[in-house]
């Protein structure tokens, strides 16, 4: 099976560019000066190599130009300092050790050497790397070759390697962790916006961003400030008109209703084309007494404490109230028989409930069972109905203000789409959510979570 890794956040993307340059960084340095060091050492070593060799030819020449002295005699008085030293002397070789001798000498140097010239070879034997230095002596016909080990020079170069190897981990490792502080740097104000933000979006209009003396920062900040406060303003200004306005319709369809009342009284009085359109009159009085209430709610929701009351609420007594309230069967009510504890307004709960109940009555024919059921950290209520359901694309919408989704698919009464409204908001303002699916008639569900009180 194979797997793909997600995107990299800011701060990861942050840390592996800062540890991916210092790794750079210092492979570079670490290789350069390797091989400066390497061939300063090399270099350092083959010269003093060679001025060894010369005075080791210069010697073999003047002893050897005495008469009646062996060439084994000779090389037994060459001090080699770690060096081996292998003599051409007419047809035969001679050595200063037993386990050298010509077969150490590289062909290609030999050459160099029989042609008259000097020269110096770097071979690899069994024994390790070697250096080897041929030095013709033109007047007793000899060739000199000096045998250099270089074994203790490639440990030295090995460890300076470890060294510099284990030095670029650790710059690696100081460059990731200065990416890590870094980013969190830099990510911080990005964080405090979006905190900000959540809470904002949550209710809590008096969140602002902290004043900062960073000048990249004053203009963000700044802004966001001004924004929010712009937000919070127009706000309040709609929630403010719509109270207005509710308040101002309030009085004028009192005298309306009261007036409408008195005419109803009279209804056998009036003729059957009258009588019709008394009724339709009272219908639209009732929908627009229903609608200024809600109007009145949402605009008391608005301007409520993001945080209401946090009292104890037992959701199923809550609901086997709200149906003996409204005349409702007791019977509607399923649930487990655990305790289902709430902290929130009763009030509001109450209108949540009764709000999801009415939507069952105008939209699907009447609730077909209300179930409370308790999580592991929260309780769902939910709302069935046997109606026709809801479209799936109409069921985000529906919790929206006014919005009443496909009314001919669902086969409701007119209604201004403010109820569901009102429940998602008492929902968010007591930490839960709203949603809807599909009842197992295959109607509509309507859902409410909220948390679980703590024990």
């Amino acid at each position: 099976m194979r797997f793909r890794a997600g995107p990299r956040g800011l701060r990861a993307r942050i840390v592996v560019a800062f540890g991916a340059g210092a790794l750079l960084v210092s492979a570079v340095l670490a290789a350069t000066t390797f091989l400066l060091a390497r061939g300063y050492l090399l270099d350092q070593q083959e010269d003093a190599a060679t001025a060894e060799a010369y005075l080791d030819a210069d010697f073999l020449r003047s002893r050897l130009g005495t008469a009646g002295v062996e060439v084994d005699d000779v090389l037994a008085e060459v001090s080699t300092d770690g060096a081996d030293v292998v003599v051409r002397s007419g047809g035969s070789w001679y050595s200063t050790g037993l386990d050298v001798g010509t077969r150490d000498v590289p062909a290609s140097l030999r050459r160099i050497v029989e042609d008259g010239s000097a020269g110096r070879v770097l071979d690899d034997s069994p024994a390790g790397p070697r250096l080897v230095i041929g030095i013709p002596v033109a007047g007793p016909d000899l060739d000199v070759y000096e045998i250099v080990p270089l074994a203790e020079l490639h440990s030295v170069l090995r460890t300076l390697s470890w060294v510099l190897g284990a030095g670029a981990l650790v710059a690696t490792a100081a460059g990731a962790a200065s990416g890590l502080w870094a980013s969190r740097r830099v990510v911080l104000p990005l964080e405090q916006v979006a905190g900000a933000a959540t809470r904002i979006a949550s209710g809590e209009l008096t969140t602002r961003l902290p004043a900062t003396d960073d000048p990249d920062l004053v203009a963000i900040v700044g802004s966001f400030n001004a924004m929010v406060d712009a937000l919070s303003a127009r706000i309040e200004r709609d929630a403010r008109f719509v109270a207005d306005v509710s308040h101002e319709l309030r009085s004028p369809l009192t005298s309306l209703v009261t007036s409408v009342e008195v005419v109803a009284a009279r209804r056998h009085e009036l003729s059957p084309r009258g009588a019709q359109a008394l009724d339709l009159v009272e219908q639209q009085l009732a929908r627009f007494r229903a609608t200024l209430d809600d109007l009145l709610e949402l605009a008391r929701l608005d301007d409520a404490p993001l945080a209401p009351g946090r009292d104890p609420v037992s959701v199923p007594a809550l609901v086997r109230e709200v149906l003996a309230v409204t005349g409702r069967p007791a019977g509607l009510l399923h649930t487990t028989g655990e305790p289902a504890v709430v902290r929130g307004d009763k009030l509001w709960l109450e209108r949540a409930v009764r709000n999801l109940l009415d939507n069952a009555d105008r939209h699907g024919g009447g609730p077909s069972a209300v179930r409370v059921e308790r999580g592991d950290d929260a309780v769902v209520l939910s709302v069935d109905d046997d109606g026709p359901g809801i479209p799936p694309e109409d069921r985000a919408r529906v919790f929206e203000r006014f919005a009443r989704g496909s009314g001919a698919a669902r086969g409701s009464l007119a209604g201004a789409g403010l109820g569901l409204a009102i429940v998602a908001d008492i929902a968010a303002r007591h930490g839960g959510s709203a949603w809807c699916t599909t009842s197992p008639g295959g109607g509509a569900r309507l859902s409410l979570s909220l948390p679980l009180a703590e024990s």
